[in-house]
């Protein structure tokens, strides 16, 4: 039989609060208003996680905290390092939830790649987190508890540090929690260090432009054609490109800043240079730089989800270079323990939700007598299974 402790909810949070709401919270508590300010830079300044350790306050005063509040920090389940000094962590939340949130190494600064939900709806064809389906989202504590666990356990300063909403989940779809998280992480890490990517959430990105302080914004793209985006990510079907790209170009952009759009690269499915030309046209007049990202093949995601050649991503990046945009490849990082773009999961859950494999199409087959036309054989999915099948 459980426990009535064991029943109660967890007491309520303070690492999401702003410095209002911490004052507003800390009020029954708090001898003096200055104490609130201690304790927002006990938790953000030195990383504090545990009441007892604020030896600046009263010793009744941290036991009074420890009986009404916590301080979120997840257990780190697992940590794995890659080969390059990418690592990747496994967080498990309170309520038992997994998370995964990686720190890449890149010379004197490291980037911190966090997770915005504890799983994704999208079910983006070459992300392996959609394969596992959707999960709940997380608070501003549990978005800040990733930053400060890693920089805790690798003892990172803030300085040189980058973080990016790149993780699992869509960001977008968890804005009011991300937008919170960011106000106090940007006391310490500048916006211009702080990048939220999106599929392509239209009324998210129109908030955001509401915002009077915002981060960077990255719009994952992938095709330059509703047909082909559509297959690779279904949000396109309730946020074609033609109302995402109006949307964008709306977007308020400080002087010398630009939109990063990313473009996963598959093999003979958006890397030929028609692709490229189409992708220059579609982008044409908008402040962009674009990020060429080839493809992480992962077991989950079919074998037709690979990366060209890197002679064929070469020529995609020079065709853009050619109609004047700048135009990067991603270096893949942390591939080999799981932990490049596209490959976090949600471990100790069963796979949900519905895997399309994305491939190229077929030829047309010759038209036989008394069978069916060659256009319609073309259109039909090949090798199709209860799971998984060609597009």
């Amino acid at each position: 039989m459980k426990s009535a402790a064991a029943d109660a909810p967890p007491l309520p949070d303070l690492l999401g609060l702003s410095r209002a709401e911490l004052a507003q919270a800390l009020q029954p508590l708090a001898d003096r208003p200055f104490r609130a300010v201690q304790i927002y830079e006990a938790l953000h300044a030195r990383g504090i996680a545990d009441f007892a350790a604020m030896t600046d306050l009263t010793k009744d005063l941290r036991a009074a905290l420890a009986e009404r509040f916590r301080i979120e920090r997840p257990e780190i389940a697992a940590r794995e390092i890659s080969e390059d000094g990418t690592a990747k962590y496994l967080l498990r939340l309170i309520d038992g939830a997994s998370i995964e949130a990686v720190d890449i190494p890149d010379g004197d600064r490291r980037t911190l790649c966090l997770s915005s939900q504890a799983g994704c709806a999208l079910a983006c064809a070459f992300c392996v987190t959609g394969y596992w389906g959707a999960g709940r989202s997380l608070t501003a504590g549990e978005i800040v508890a990733q930053v400060h666990a890693i920089r805790q356990d690798r003892h990172h300063e803030a300085d040189g540090l980058n973080l990016v909403f790149m993780g699992m989940g869509e960001p977008l779809l968890n804005l009011d929690n991300v937008r919170a998280a960011i106000e106090i992480l940007s006391e310490q890490i500048s916006l211009r260090r702080i990048t939220v990517s999106t599929a392509g959430v239209i009324p998210g990105i129109e908030e955001m432009a509401r915002w009077p302080r915002r981060p960077n914004l990255a719009v994952s793209l992938h095709a330059p054609d509703d047909e082909l985006r559509s297959r690779i990510m279904p949000i396109n079907r309730s946020h074609p490109l033609a109302d995402l790209l109006a949307a964008l170009r709306r977007y308020p952009l400080e002087r010398g800043r630009r939109i990063t759009f990313e473009y996963i690269l598959i093999r003979d499915v958006n890397d030929s240079d028609e692709h490229a030309d189409r992708l220059a046209k579609l982008l044409r007049g908008l402040p962009a730089k674009i990020n060429l990202i080839p493809t992480n093949p992962d077991a989950v995601l079919g074998p037709g989800m690979v990366p060209p050649p890197p002679e064929r991503t070469a020529a995609f990046q020079q065709r853009l270079y050619d109609r004047g945009y700048n135009a990067t490849v991603r270096k893949t990082r942390g591939d080999d323990i799981g932990a490049a773009c596209g490959q976090l999961r949600a471990f100790a859950r069963d796979p949900r939700g519905f895997r399309r494999e994305i491939s190229p199409p077929r030829p047309s087959p010759a038209p036989e007598p008394e069978r069916e036309p060659a256009r319609a054989a073309a259109r039909r999915p090949a090798g199709a299974t209860s799971r998984n099948r060609a597009l």
